[in-house]
Formats: C-alpha cells, structure tokens, sequence
C-alpha cells in the first residue's frame, strides 16, 4: 500500500535511514520516518516546501549553506559527484549534526538525501594554516574561486575566462587542495570566512 507524500511516503524508496528527496525546484518530494524521528519533524510539515527552507543547513563554522539555488543542488544537477558534507540541520529541538551523502536518482529531476550521525567520520584533510591559504592560491585560481562563490558552474566559467572546461576543473581541483577542503561549497564556505571572496 502506498502512502501520499504528506504522509511520509518515501516516493518508491525504503531506507532505515533517515531519508529525504527533492527535485529540480529544490522542494521536497519524500520525507520518510527514520527522517521524522531523528528530526522530530514530520512529512507532513515539510513535504512541498523548499529544502533549504525545512532544513536551514549550515556549516560547522556557523556559514548558511542551504540557501535557494545552492551548490549541492547546483552539482547534483550538474552530475558532480558530491562529497558527503557535515551539516547543522534544523531539527524541533534546536539544530543537530548529521553527514549528508546526496545522489542524483532521476535524470537531473529527482536527488535523494540521507541524514545520517556522523559517529567515527573519518578527519577530512588537513587544513593548511589560514596565512598560508590566502597566499597559496594563484591569480587565476583566485578568480575562478570568486565565480564559484557566484553559483557559475564550471561550463560557464570556462566559457567567460574562455578556458576549456577541462582547465577550469583543473583550477577547482587546485583549489580545493589549497584552501584543505573537499568539495566546492566547503571551499567557497571556507574562502568567506577568510575573506578571499
């Protein structure tokens, strides 16, 4: 038997986890009960409104990274592999720490989430010392940062630095080793809070 959405339907996906889908809107299509439990919000509240509006995610450094059109959305559309970020989610209690691992389910139109208790997550790389991250970025590594602070994928950057897309990916992988993180959004994140962008 199939429940509707407002009632928690996990939209054809069973998972002990605590289990959330969104599409290309970025409005949550499934909200299942392991994700009413850990949360203490249910389907019924957040089925149809924005993610970023139930979830209010921010970083561990206090950065907002849930936000209209955000870059793990941006990526999973984009076919990016993203990897599973720390995030502080809104819960009915205050806020709690959770792993986020995200996938892509329907050709760019469906993306599922899972909230899981980070328990032992393996130490993500080291971070270099903050001096050392602002000087160790190149010119254009630099500029290609503040595009991506902007939302511009890398399609796009390539196309206004009129560099090939492979170059710009190149850059973003540079990036990501300077600034010690291990997606885009962790970077960009991080270059706020240094003040690079």
């Amino acid at each position: 038997m199939s429940t509707s959405p407002g009632q928690g339907s996990e939209g054809g996906f069973h998972s002990g986890a605590a289990l959330f889908t969104f599409d290309a809107t970025q409005r949550i299509r499934s909200w299942n009960k392991a994700a009413e439990e850990v949360t203490g919000i249910g389907a019924d509240e957040v089925v149809g409104r924005y993610c970023w509006e139930v979830l209010c995610s921010h970083d561990e450094a206090g950065g907002i990274v849930c936000h209209a059109g955000c870059s793990f959305h941006r990526l999973l559309r984009e076919r990016w592999p993203v990897a599973p970020p720390i995030l502080m989610i809104r819960t009915a209690t205050g806020t709690r720490r959770f792993r986020v691992p995200m996938i892509t389910v329907e050709d760019r139109t469906l993306f599922a989430a899972l909230l899981v208790d980070p328990g032992e997550t393996p130490a993500s790389a080291p971070v270099p010392e903050e001096g050392a991250q602002a000087t160790s970025l190149t010119p254009r590594q630099r500029t290609v940062l503040a595009m991506l602070a902007d939302g511009k994928p890398a399609r796009k950057i390539a196309a206004e630095l009129q560099l090939s897309e492979m170059t710009v990916r190149n850059h973003i992988r540079a990036i990501l080793r300077g600034l010690g993180c291990t997606s885009q959004l962790s970077a960009v994140a991080r270059a706020r809070h240094l003040g690079l962008v």
